[in-house]
């Protein structure tokens, strides 16, 4: 009988191993993850068109929150548009793995000590062996690759009254603009809870837990009283230049998820990619090492050249703009229609759609621009 190990329990981790149980539930299957429940304490968003019908089964039994619509804001442009935006809440990972995974087809809280093709050590000197193991633990080293971060603290707050936010704001850049490209994100999740994040795109991938935490408090209080029921934090990186190869060196491991660069390079969201190779991996005859990782290197290869566009765009985002200009970058790409936009998100921009977001007016100086569009890293 094949056996496959997953490392890591998270997101991409998480639905493979769903895919795996209900597609292929001849294969044992092992997940070991370092937390106590899957998925740990996570918010993950994604647009309508970002899953193509025929992937959406994947998601099956995972409890979703979804809108016909969202807002964006900047100082000279508001819009809400109609495009459905979906969350999924770590908790809702947790509980669907539990009703679909066996209890020996898990390890939880297990730290693991090394990876190999086909193993998984764990600290206290277990080996657990298979005919492939998948690697999916998060972002591992980038050394190589020119990276930008996306950091954050969100808060989720249950008010003591109705909260008033009918449809998520995905950007609000109307406050002020601090340590880069900075918005306050809001994600109603009934009427009187409310996520809310304050968001950096920045140089550093520093995190002031305190002081961003205290900003959203004060989001919080703006609207009225409420008490926190959770909190979040990331720094997800945000590539301007490099090499996917520079991931996959090396052993010749599976990465997936954040390790093996399987995320939208502007928006660092990663939950699209995920669905798509757990999809993939449950079609797999094949589930050797080898075979998967040639399937997963070549995938990640390709999807690297076909988003060069959007690496071109960080790199304007942040070296053409003073920082606190930064967000005039996507406020002039908030002018385009909705289908634009909703191909920008899903990582399918047509030949036309890459002109138009560069036309018109530039949104900051055109040197700068010109020099950040052509530069490489060293």
């Amino acid at each position: 009988m094949t056996r496959l190990i997953i490392a890591g329990g998270g997101l991409a981790g998480g639905l493979c191993a769903l895919a795996m149980a209900r597609k292929r539930p001849e294969v044992e299957l092992v997940v070991v993850e370092q937390g106590e429940r899957f998925g740990g304490n996570h918010t993950w968003s994604f647009f309508d068109n970002d899953v193509p019908t025929d992937r959406r089964g994947v998601l099956d039994g995972i409890e979703a929150h979804h809108w016909p619509e969202h807002t964006v804001r900047f100082p000279h442009r508001r819009r809400t548009i109609a495009l459905g935006y979906n969350s999924i809440r770590s908790a809702a990972l947790d509980a669907a793995l539990r009703r679909a995974l066996r209890l020996e087809q898990y390890r939880l809280g297990q730290r693991i000590a090394e990876v190999t093709p086909r193993s998984v050590t764990l600290e206290g000197g277990e080996r657990i062996e298979g005919d492939a193991m998948l690697d999916t633990r998060g972002p591992g080293p980038m050394l190589g690759i020119e990276l930008g971060w996306q950091k954050f603290v969100g808060r989720t707050y249950r008010f003591q009254k109705a909260h008033g936010v009918s449809a998520p704001v995905i950007m609000d850049a109307t406050v002020e603009q601090i340590d880069g490209y900075r918005f306050i994100y809001q994600l109603p999740l009934s009427d009187t809870e409310l996520l809310i994040e304050d968001t950096y795109y920045s140089a550093s991938p520093l995190l002031d837990e305190a002081v961003l935490g205290e900003r959203v408090d004060q989001v919080a209080a703006a609207i009225g009283a409420a008490d926190i029921i959770e909190e979040e934090k990331g720094v997800l990186p945000v590539v301007m230049d490099g090499d996917v190869e520079t991931l996959w060196k090396g052993e010749p491991l599976v990465r997936l998820g954040l390790r093996g660069g399987f995320f939208q390079p502007t928006t660092s969201y990663s939950l699209p990619d995920a669905v798509a190779n757990a999809a993939l991996l449950a079609e797999q005859r094949d589930l050797s090492a080898e075979a998967l990782f040639a399937l997963f290197r070549s995938r990640a290869a390709r999807l690297w050249r076909e988003r060069s566009f959007f690496r071109l765009l960080n790199r304007m985002l942040f070296r053409a703009a003073e920082p606190a200009e930064s967000y005039r970058v996507l406020e002039h790409f908030y002018r385009l229609p909705p289908p634009v936009i909703g191909r920008f998100y899903s990582s399918g921009l047509t030949a036309f759609d890459k002109v138009r977001i560069l036309s018109g007016r530039p949104p900051v100086p055109i040197g700068r621009a010109l020099a950040a569009l052509r530069s490489k890293a060293a």
